[in-house]
This record gives structure tokens, C-alpha cells and sequence, in this order.
């Protein structure tokens, strides 16, 4: 991929995790108006994404987490700081390469499953690959689609599926091109707790067993407790992290946020 190098802060950055992380940010500030009128949705945000593991990020309403989540994807710009895929650093690419970024290294899952109802749930999973003109590896989308149990459905269409068997196909769509980072933004915030399930035990099973890192983006203290580590922003900063979570960790943790004075902040 094109672009100029990363700046010596992102190097640093890169350097210093060891080439253990998929994505970090460093120092991401993004603000929102100028003067009195300002509001930082991020602020001062360092964090990395270790290649392999499943990140949950969760916090109150306006903490930030959706935006993090979008400035990752490249689909918002900082207004300060830095986001790295790699060790690429988003801010030095163009509209154009930013778009391409986005194709080949980034798998999306969203809440609203964002299926195409005319194709086939198989046509589904392969679109991104077909637009990009890009080859699929035949033995990664065998084994994706062995692994959410889509083999027996793949010639219906979305309207012939549950809704955990849509998120299914996404979940299968965003791991086809084998990404370095899968992003979920409230992945089963459309499903039953059973369907939920299904697809968070994707998401467990794609980090354990094919390796993918996954950031999603959550206010479920259950859905948290599938990551290996959860992240707590409030007020656009970092706030907490927890390593192993419970439900009921993260529940009494989000119960915190509730109470002034209570939260803390940590960067």
C-alpha cells in the first residue's frame, strides 16, 4: 500500500508493542466544533489491539466508543493523534487508499447485518472479494463457512434467514478476505440472548481458532464477557481496562460510571 512513512511517534509506537498489535492508536484526540463550543468525543486515547485477541469496548453513552471504533475503520479522521493498522498509519493515506485499506484488511460486522437482499447468503459472503476483483483462498472460505455452520444455507437469501443466521452470514463476510482486523459494532444488538450467543461464540471461535483479532464495540455486560479483555472508555478517555471478564465484573464496573467521582480515569 502507497502512502508516507509512519511518523517517528508512530514507529515508536509500533516498536515498543513488540509487533504484538493488529491496531493501536496513539494519542487520538477527535473533537468535535472550536472554542466554548468544543466537545472531544476522544481524548488523548492510547491503546493498542494485540494480533490474535478479542477486545470488547464498552462504555456509557457518549464515552467515545463508537467513535474509536470508526477512526480505526478509517471511516472518521483525527483531529489529532494517530491510528495505525499495522504499521500503517492511517492519517498519511488518501480518500482512495483509505478505501482500499478498508477492502483488503478490515472485516465489519454490524448490527443491522447490512446483507445485500438480492444475492444469496453464499453471494453474500464472497461480495467484498468480488468487488475488489480480488481471489479468495477456496480452503479459508471452506473452513469460515464450516465454522458458522452456513454450509446448508448458503444458496437462500437474507429474507429466508433468521436474524442470527443473517448475522451469520456478516460474521462469515467479514472473516472471507482472512482481514488483520475484524471490527464488530453491536453485533447482536438485533438478536434474541439465543442468537446472540451463537454469533459471540463465532467471534470467541474465530480468535481461537482461526487466529482473527476482533475489536467490538458493546454495552451488553454478557456479550463483553466473550473478549478476552475489556476496554472502558468514559468521557472520550480511558478509563479502565479488565483482563478475563464475568458479566457480572463488567456490570459492577459499568455500574461505577453511574456514580460521580466513582469512575476514575486512567490513560
Amino acid at each position: 500500500m502507497s502512502g508516507t512513512s509512519p511518523s517517528p511517534t508512530a514507529r515508536s509506537a509500533a516498536a515498543e508493542s513488540g509487533g504484538r498489535y493488529a491496531a493501536c492508536t496513539v494519542h487520538a484526540v477527535r473533537a468535535y466544533g472550536r472554542g466554548d463550543t468544543e466537545v472531544r468525543a476522544l481524548d488523548d486515547v492510547t491503546l493498542g489491539f494485540p494480533f490474535g485477541r478479542f477486545t470488547a469496548v464498552m462504555g456509557p453513552s457518549g464515552s467515545g466508543k463508537s467513535t474509536l471504533l470508526h477512526c480505526l475503520a478509517g471511516l472518521d479522521t483525527l483531529t489529532g493523534g494517530q491510528v495505525l493498522l499495522g504499521d500503517t498509519d492511517l492519517g498519511t493515506l488518501s480518500d482512495k487508499e483509505l478505501t482500499r485499506l478498508r477492502r483488503d484488511r478490515i472485516g465489519f460486522v454490524f448490527q443491522a447485518f447490512n446483507l445485500l437482499p438480492t444475492l444469496t447468503a453464499g453471494e453474500n459472503v464472497t461480495l467484498p472479494a468480488s468487488l475488489a476483483k480480488a481471489r479468495l483462498d477456496p480452503e479459508w472460505v471452506d473452513r469460515v463457512i464450516g465454522a458458522v455452520g452456513l454450509a446448508n444455507r448458503l444458496g437462500h437469501r437474507p429474507s429466508e434467514l433468521s436474524g442470527g443466521q443473517q448475522q451469520r452470514v456478516a460474521v462469515a463476510r467479514a472473516l472471507a478476505t482472512r482481514p488483520e482486523l475484524v471490527l464488530a459494532d453491536e453485533p447482536t444488538g438485533n438478536l434474541d440472548s439465543r442468537s446472540g450467543a451463537e454469533v459471540l461464540g463465532l467471534l470467541r471461535d474465530a480468535v481461537d481458532t482461526l487466529g482473527q483479532t476482533v475489536v467490538m464495540v458493546t454495552h451488553d455486560p454478557v456479550a463483553a464477557s466473550y473478549a478476552d479483555t475489556v476496554v472502558f472508555l468514559a468521557d472520550g478517555r480511558t478509563a479502565d481496562r479488565m483482563d478475563g471478564p464475568t458479566p457480572q465484573a463488567v456490570l459492577d464496573r459499568m455500574k461505577a460510571f453511574e456514580l460521580p467521582g466513582k469512575a476514575g480515569v486512567r490513560s
